[in-house]
């Protein structure tokens, strides 16, 4: 995952020290560097079928304005749906004009698994140029009424995709270059470990369980957080404790969120999308890379925990991706629709100050 070096501009939010290119901008790169960069071995978080998941089970949480704002921007070009649009930004990065996008799919955690995992963005991504420098960018822009139509609803693609992304253990790893240059053994195929992990994996899962069908496991994985295995534990996900030692208050997404729009945050601040790529890298220690050379890595042995951490992180970020796209469109965490727990207090009045929402006053459901 080699950083590719380029100048990027931004010409819409100058109130924020932190800047990532803009996808119709202007990008200086040396040609060496165009040509390492479509030499970058592929990164494909969680495969089409990983991300069609997460949007769908998102659809499900949306609140009826953001589901509204979302169908009206998507449109019918996307089936007025995130499933049409989630792996958009996989598809568009080898096009002509959208290369500098491949680095914002991750981060590259520069550790020593399977003895050391962590992450820390001075060390890992000092200059914002990765997947949580694009995420704190493309949440300001999709609400940016600067911005035209169709840049918003880039914005809200992007944000579609990366939301699912870093819950992808190997999207939070330099080694390897994320495990793409790494090859295991899936029954009787050779595949790299990121491929596993992205698309191998959850074929056999879907094969297997769900009828070869992302809207089955979508549904279940709704079931499981509306009533079920996941209800005890869901509310927690979209509650993001502090990642600084001088700063331990609780924190959550309209936190991140209102402090980002006000001005008041760089994308460092951002404690959810941190909290969440350090949740992702925790795997690859203890998981992703605790295996054998030769080892069947689809046998029992390994594939069903792996698996389990599979099914839980994308459960996790397409909750989560509803829940950012809520605050930001409505004003408030929504997920009180359906939400587990007898005390789902999940509406939070928004700030003032964020542009194109109306107010939302706090109340119980």
């Amino acid at each position: 995952m080699g950083q590719v070096q380029g100048t990027y501009t931004s010409h819409v939010i100058p109130s924020t020290l932190f800047r990532l290119s803009a996808h119709i901008l202007i990008m200086k790169v040396s040609a060496l560097a165009l040509v390492l960069a479509f030499a970058t071995p592929t990164v494909y978080g969680w495969g089409a079928s990983g991300h069609k998941t997460v949007a769908l089970e998102a659809m499900e949480f949306l609140t009826p304005k953001t589901l509204r704002v979302v169908k009206e921007s998507l449109g019918p070009t996307y089936n007025y749906s995130l499933a049409g649009c989630s792996s958009w930004a996989d598809e568009i990065r080898s096009q002509p004009g959208w290369g500098w996008s491949s680095e914002l799919h991750f981060v590259d955690s520069e550790d020593s698994p399977p003895e050391s995992c962590s992450v820390n963005t001075v060390r890992d991504c000092p200059t914002g140029n990765c997947i949580l420098g694009a995420i704190a960018n493309y949440t300001q822009r999709v609400v940016d009424k600067r911005l035209s139509a169709d840049e918003r609803q880039i914005a809200l693609k992007f944000l579609d995709h990366f939301l699912g992304d870093i819950g992808q253990p190997l999207h939070v790893e330099a080694l390897a270059v994320g495990g793409n240059t790494i090859f295991t053994k899936c029954h009787n195929d050779t595949v790299k470990l990121h491929a596993l992990w992205d698309t191998s994996m959850i074929n056999i899962l879907l094969n297997t369980t769900y009828k070869n069908d992302t809207s089955v496991w979508a549904k279940s994985l709704v079931s499981r957080i509306r009533h079920g295995a996941y209800s005890s534990t869901a509310r927690s996900w979209i509650s993001c404790s502090s990642t600084t030692a001088t700063e331990m208050a609780s924190r959550n997404i309209k936190d991140d969120i209102t402090e980002l729009l006000d001005g008041r945050a760089v994308f460092q601040s951002l404690n959810c999308p941190m909290v969440w790529a350090r949740e992702s890298n925790s795997f690859n220690c203890p998981t992703v890379f605790a295996f054998t050379d030769g080892q069947d890595l689809c046998a029992p042995e390994y594939y069903n925990p792996a698996i389990a951490i599979i099914e839980k992180q994308i459960a996790k970020q397409g909750f989560r991706l509803a829940a950012w796209l809520n605050v930001l469109f409505d004003g408030e965490h929504g997920i009180h629709h359906g939400c587990p727990g007898p005390h789902c207090d999940f509406v939070i009045k928004h700030h003032p100050r964020i542009e194109g929402i109306a107010t939302h006053e706090a109340h119980d459901d």
